[in-house]
């Protein structure tokens, strides 16, 4: 969703959740004291602003959906807004927190019944933490992953004129990383060397 002159958004100071120059991709350290100091110290700004201040960092509940060994995979329409991603992949489901959103797991189901047509409510897995700053848009947002299984259900995209989407195997992602948005990069990097299997 673009940003809008009043969209409120959930942030937390990026010094309280980011210990000195942080990392780059998924790291599996300190979630619980993350999404605690979230829930205490998090608070929601305006999204114009904090989208240009680094001292912030937007939260993001950021989904890795699968079914099996297959991914959600989706590809950019040249009908969206930005650009950029045009005909871009991503494996990821997820989007801004904000008020009305219980926390950060409650923030994830409305972004799955918004971005997803599925008649079920899968049991996410949290999974870890993904940062990067090595990019203007990455510099300011924190992403919460989780992971979690279709089991075999029917998922579609619901905006199917800015994105298709459809379960790949391991190898079909693999052959397009190079076409994936950056978070999705980093996400699919970490997931797949996940020694359990999804429930």
């Amino acid at each position: 969703m673009p940003a809008t002159t009043d969209e409120l958004v959930l942030v937390v100071r990026r010094e309280l959740v980011i210990a000195g120059r942080g990392w780059r991709g998924v790291s599996a350290e300190g979630l619980d004291t993350t999404l605690a100091t979230i829930a205490t110290e998090g608070r929601f700004e305006p999204r114009p602003a904090m989208e240009r201040d680094p001292a912030f960092k937007q939260v993001i509940p950021y989904l890795v959906l699968r079914d099996g060994d297959r991914y959600f995979l989706m590809r950019r329409t040249r009908a969206g807004g930005d650009d950029r991603l045009h005909d871009r992949f991503s494996i990821g489901v997820g989007g801004h927190l904000n008020p009305g959103d219980a926390d950060v797991l409650g923030g994830l189901v409305r972004e799955w019944h918004e971005e997803l047509e599925a008649d079920f409510t899968p049991s996410f897995e949290l999974v870890g933490l993904l940062n990067d700053d090595e990019t203007d848009v990455g510099r300011v947002h924190l992403g919460i992953v989780f992971v979690a299984d279709a089991a075999g259900r029917r998922v579609a995209v619901r905006e199917t004129d800015k994105l298709s989407g459809a379960f790949a195997p391991l190898s079909e992602v693999e052959s397009v990383r190079d076409r994936l948005e950056t978070w999705s990069a980093l996400a699919f990097d970490f997931v797949r060397g996940l020694d359990r299997p999804v429930r």
